[in-house]
């Protein structure tokens, strides 16, 4: 199976933490965010592995090379000269998997109870083009899901935006989840990502301006047994979750 580690951001919301080192390469209970990542995905049947390094790319490349690779097959994603967000990362990173297998796309700062076989092999089985992995939770942008779990539209609650390709949109008729960063997209999405010009963009806004043209289902997730380790008053969080699941 493959999986997509996005470990290119910045890191900037980690302050100190991240002034000489990716966020990938921050450590939480004695390892790096990176190395319990492809130790998890492993664990849970893994077996090849992209992973998008742009901030203190070599770094990365030095880590990986020391522990050379932790046994797995790894390929990096430069971005070293253009960060591409989300969208431009995972249209670059696919094509460095060969066959057709969906990949599964988690971000390196997220750590959660997720049964990730499960949610890969049940992508599968439902023949949609990419699976989003959701919660009932608060945020300032929530996703909207009919009651077939397709996506439908999007708001940003802050600024009162609304986006869907549906003309009659109405989010009062749909549920808002919150997306928890982690997903699995087959290969037909590379045709409409191909559609894009810029090299950069976001892989939130490429699922809601196709969600009339692709089939992107969503998984429901324990937001209790989740959070996103990219800011310092997280990181006790991840350490409770990591060893609860991760070891």
């Amino acid at each position: 199976m493959n999986a997509l580690i996005l470990a290119a951001g910045l890191g900037t919301r980690l302050g100190e933490l991240t002034s000489d080192r990716p966020k990938a390469l921050v450590e939480v209970c004695g390892r790096t965010m990176l190395e319990h990542q492809l130790r998890h995905l492993s664990a849970a049947g893994f077996d090849r592995f992209v992973i998008n390094i742009h901030h203190f790319a070599p770094k990365v490349r030095a880590f990986l090379e020391e522990h050379q690779n932790f046994g797995l097959d790894i390929r990096l994603s430069d971005e070293t000269d253009l960060l591409l967000d989300t969208g431009g990362g995972i249209r670059k990173a696919m094509r460095l998997f060969g066959g057709e297998q969906p990949v599964m796309v988690h971000n390196v700062d997220i750590f959660s109870s997720v049964d990730l076989k499960a949610l890969y092999c049940g992508h599968v089985e439902s023949g949609a083009d990419a699976t989003l992995v959701v919660a009932e939770r608060s945020t300032s942008r929530y996703l909207y899901f009919d009651d077939c779990s397709m996506l439908r539209g999007w708001s940003n609650e802050k600024t009162g935006q609304v986006r869907s390709p549906y003309s009659d949109f109405d989010k009062t008729a749909f549920l808002p989840r919150a997306f928890q960063g982690i997903h699995v997209v087959s290969r037909s999405l590379l045709p409409l990502l191909d559609e894009i010009a810029e090299p950069k963009f976001s892989i939130t806004d490429f699922y809601v301006d196709n969600a009339a043209r692709l089939r992107l289902r969503s998984v429901l997730s324990d937001c209790n047994n989740w959070v996103d380790a990219g800011k310092p008053e997280t990181l006790e969080r991840a350490s409770q979750i990591i060893r609860a699941y991760y070891e």
